[in-house]
């Protein structure tokens, strides 16, 4: 059976594969920002009402990975509320609604979470998903949390290891003898890192099985990318994202700003093209700062950018053609 991360960095081998960061919203754009505030949201708080169309519109279009964060609680000083719904729970829901496309934590905060409870939350959506989940975790950057879960921020970092220990095996040595953690996950569940979690650089590339790197310029990447092979090894995936803002143009050029930058779709398949060559084997898109439709830029990504990057995605244009002709010929 082909793993989560296996398939997340399928490709045919000119690029990276390409996912989505939820939200699917565009409420940092301007146009965004003057419908939050029309509707009286608190800036960094989406509009989760398309949620469901547009995941599933994600999925039949062929992107590779839904990620989700992990956000427990909304603090202004920070402005971003993420998806709002709580991690697991929603990607139990996507699990249902959705076929192919993988899901991801970008990233479950450890030390906040029962660690009994996310283990069997991952495995339930791990088999819910048909092995499509992939378990992005943290230590967590946000001190605020802490007291209010009753946990020390200080040794978040102890916390962290003992829960990695418990996925990879499965609670074995934290539960008393004959007490067994049901379900199982069909396969060992992956671990990507994002940050260093308060653990050292040797330790990350040791125990974790990929990279959840900050965005960043391709020369960041190139940099990010050798240091992470230097500790994991070649076969264990580095994964970032990209803030994007696509223009109508295809042909306008990238115009860079903190974490991505607003270009045309040509100037979206170099760039990509550019992370790929620098060692990045998926790509997350961030939509909130997209000035235009969330659905019509995801259409246009899927029937110009994703093609040249995924083997399948080829093959799944094709047979959309092919269902379309063979509809139209009973039409008539």
């Amino acid at each position: 059976m082909t793993t989560s991360l296996q398939r997340l960095v399928a490709t045919n081998g000119s690029g990276p594969s390409i996912g989505l960061e939820l939200p699917l919203d565009n409420d940092w754009s301007p146009a965004g920002d003057t419908a939050r505030r029309a509707a009286g949201r608190p800036f960094g708080v989406p509009d989760i009402a398309q949620h469901a169309r547009l995941a599933k519109l994600a999925d039949k279009l062929g992107f590779r990975a839904l990620w989700a964060r992990d956000v427990p609680l909304y603090d202004p000083a920070f402005g971003d509320a993420a998806q709002v719904f709580e991690v697991f729970s929603y990607l139990g829901y996507l699990a249902g609604v959705t076929e192919r496309i993988l899901l991801g934590t970008a990233a479950v905060v450890l030390p906040l979470r029962e660690p009994v409870l996310t283990l069997k939350s991952a495995a339930t959506i791990d088999h819910l998903s048909n092995g499509r989940l992939m378990l992005g975790v943290a230590s967590g950057d946000r001190p605020v949390e802490y007291p209010i879960f009753e946990r020390d921020y200080a040794s978040r970092g102890e916390r962290f290891r003992e829960q990695v220990a418990m996925v990879r095996d499965w609670g074995a040595a934290a539960l008393p003898d004959g007490i067994e953690l049901l379900p199982r996950p069909q396969n060992p569940l992956p671990l990507l890192v994002a940050g260093l979690a308060q653990q050292t650089p040797d330790w990350i590339g040791t125990h974790m099985d990929g990279c959840l790197a900050y965005p960043g310029t391709p020369e960041d990447h190139a940099r990010r990318s050798a240091q992470w092979r230097a500790l994991a090894g070649e076969h264990k995936p580095y994964v970032s994202f990209i803030h994007l803002d696509l223009a109508d143009d295809a042909d306008a050029p990238l115009e860079r700003y903190r974490f991505g930058g607003r270009m045309g779709r040509n100037a979206l398949i170099a760039e990509l093209a550019a992370l790929h060559a620098a060692g990045v084997q998926h790509v997350g898109l961030h939509l909130r700062r997209n000035r235009r439709p969330i659905a019509e830029t995801m259409e246009e990504i899927a029937q110009f950018v994703l093609p040249v990057f995924h083997a399948e995605a080829g093959t799944l244009q094709h047979e959309k053609k092919d269902d379309n002709a063979a509809v139209a010929a009973v039409s008539v």
